[in-house]
C-alpha cells in the first residue's frame, strides 16, 4: 500500500486500531475513562468557530452603543440572568471598534487553498501535534475511546483552533459580543452568545474573568461559543468544573463529544484522494450530490496509489470534491467529513483537519498537484466576474465579490453552456473565458 495518499481508507482504519492496541500493550493499561459531567442534547448546527468562506458586508449599526445596551440590559433581564451577573457583563462596557474593523474587513486577495493547507499542516504544526499527541497519549486515547472518535483528528482540531492551547484568545468576549451585536450584521446571533454567557457565569461554569477567546465570540482551547459551550462542553476528570480555557482535557472531550453527537463513524473513512479520470463528464457532477463509493469506481474514479477499494467502502455515500477545479487534487469525501464541518462550516477547514490528522499519524503529503497558474479571483475580479455572469443569464446573484454557492452554481452553468469543465472553480482561468463571452456579445 502506498503510505504517501491522504487519509486512506484502510489506513484510518488500521490507524484506529493501533491507538487501541498501543494502549492494551502497555505496562499501564489505560484507566477507564470517568463519566463526564454532560449530557448535552444533539448538537445545532452552529458552528463553533468562524467560518474561513466569505460573510457579507455588514451594515452600519444605526443606534448609539449606548442605546443598544440599554434595550439589551432589559432583554438580558428578562432572560433570567442574576442581576450581579448582569452588572458584571454590562456596567462601564465600552465597545471595541477593532471587532468592527476585523468583522467589516474583506480582504483584496483570496488565499489559494493550497497554501492555506500549507499552513494548516506545516510541518511545525505536526511535529507540535507529534509532541503533544507523545505527552498526553493515555487520555487522549481514553477521550477519543470513550466517544468513539478518532484521536488524532481531536490533536488536528487543537491544533488548529488554539496551536495545541498556546493561542486561544485573550479577547474579551462580552466585549466582542456585545461590539458584534450593536454593529447589527448578527445582532440576533451576537446576543444569543451574550445570554448564554449570563448562563454560563449564574451556573457556575465560568466567572466573568474568564471568559476570553476570540475577537469572534470563541473561548478555550477548542474554541467553543457560548451556546455551544453550555450544549456541548464536558468535565472530563470529574472536578465539577468544564474548564476548556486551562484543561486541555476537558477541551479535547468537549471537541470529541461534538463530534460524537454530530455523528462522528467510528472505524470509518473522513477523505480519500482520488483520480479523476481524463474522461470523466463534469456536466453530470453536483458538488453537494453523494453517491456510493461503487458507482464513483465504475465512473473510474479510484484511490489516488492505485490501492484497490475496500469492500465495506463500496457502499458508503460519498461526495466528490475538488476545491480547486478540475486541474487540481480530487477527493471524495464521507460521513466524517461533514462532521468536522458542523465544528466549522468550511469545507476548506475540514480538508485542513483532515490533512494535518493524516500527517500527525505519520501519513504523506497530497500527491495531486496543485494549479498553481490559476489563482483564485481578487474581491474586485469576482465582482466582475458576478456582473458578467448575472449579464449572461447564468444567476449569480449580488455583485458582491464573495464567490458563494450562487456564484459557483452560475458559473457551472456557464462551464456546461460553453462545453468547459463545468468545476464551478471560481480562478483566473474561468475568469479569462466569461470576460471573453461578455465581451464577444
Amino acid at each position: 500500500m502506498n503510505k504517501n495518499s491522504l487519509a486512506n481508507i484502510t489506513t484510518v482504519v488500521a490507524l484506529t486500531c493501533v491507538i487501541f492496541i498501543q494502549g492494551c500493550a502497555t505496562n499501564n493499561p489505560i484507566t477507564p475513562a470517568p463519566t463526564p459531567v454532560a449530557n448535552p442534547p444533539v448538537v445545532t448546527t452552529t458552528p463553533v468557530s468562524s467560518d474561513l468562506e466569505a460573510v457579507s458586508p455588514p451594515k452600519p449599526a444605526n443606534t448609539s452603543f449606548a442605546e443598544w445596551l440599554a434595550g439589551f440590559r432589559t432583554r438580558l433581564t428578562l432572560s433570567g440572568a442574576k442581576p450581579e451577573t448582569i452588572a458584571a457583563m454590562l456596567d462601564d462596557l465600552e465597545p471595541d471598534m477593532s471587532i468592527i474593523q476585523r468583522d467589516q474587513s474583506q480582504p483584496e486577495f483570496v488565499r489559494p487553498i493550497w497554501s492555506y493547507l500549507d499552513t494548516a499542516a506545516s510541518d511545525l504544526r505536526v511535529t507540535n501535534g507529534q509532541k503533544a499527541y507523545a505527552l498526553h497519549r493515555e487520555t487522549i486515547d481514553a477521550i477519543a475511546q470513550h466517544y468513539g472518535v478518532r484521536a488524532e483528528i481531536l490533536i488536528a482540531i487543537w491544533g488548529l483552533e488554539s496551536a495545541y492551547g498556546k493561542s486561544a484568545g485573550n479577547k474579551d468576549i462580552v466585549r466582542s459580543l456585545a461590539t458584534l451585536a450593536w454593529e447589527g450584521r448578527r445582532r440576533s446571533w451576537a446576543e444569543q452568545q451574550l445570554i448564554a454567557a449570563a448562563q454560563m457565569i449564574d451556573r457556575g461554569f465560568a466567572t466573568r474573568e474568564q471568559l476570553t477567546g476570540s475577537w469572534a465570540g470563541a473561548m478555550g482551547q477548542t474554541q467553543f461559543i457560548p451556546t455551544t459551550y453550555l450544549e456541548i462542553a464536558v468535565d472530563w476528570d470529574g472536578d465539577g468544573r468544564r474548564d476548556i480555557w486551562t484543561d486541555e482535557f476537558d477541551a479535547l472531550a468537549s471537541a470529541a463529544n461534538l463530534l460524537a453527537q454530530a455523528g462522528w463513524q467510528s472505524n470509518a473513512p473522513v477523505i480519500q484522494e482520488v483520480v479523476i479520470p481524463d474522461g470523466f463528464d463534469l456536466r453530470l457532477w453536483e458538488p453537494e450530490r453523494t453517491r456510493p463509493v461503487s458507482e464513483w469506481a465504475k465512473m473510474g474514479i479510484n484511490p489516488i496509489d492505485a490501492t484497490p477499494w475496500a469492500n465495506d467502502a463500496l457502499p458508503r455515500p460519498a461526495r466528490l470534491l475538488l476545491p480547486a477545479g478540475r486541474s487540481g487534487p480530487g477527493f471524495l469525501t464521507f460521513q466524517n467529513f461533514e462532521v468536522i464541518r458542523h465544528y466549522n462550516n468550511s469545507s476548506a477547514y475540514a480538508l485542513g483537519v483532515s490533512y494535518l490528522a493524516e500527517r500527525i499519524a505519520g501519513g504523506g503529503t497530497i500527491i495531486g498537484a496543485w494549479p498553481k497558474d490559476d489563482v483564485p479571483l481578487t474581491r474586485t475580479q469576482t465582482r466582475e466576474l458576478q456582473a458578467a455572469l448575472n449579464a449572461q443569464g447564468y444567476h449569480a446573484g449580488q455583485s458582491d465579490g464573495l464567490a458563494g454557492a450562487a456564484t459557483r452554481r452560475a458559473l457551472r452553468d456557464f462551464q456546461r453552456a460553453h462545453a468547459l469543465d463545468a468545476d464551478g472553480y471560481v480562478g483566473s482561468s474561468a475568469f479569462a473565458k466569461v470576460m471573453a463571452a461578455e465581451a464577444s456579445k
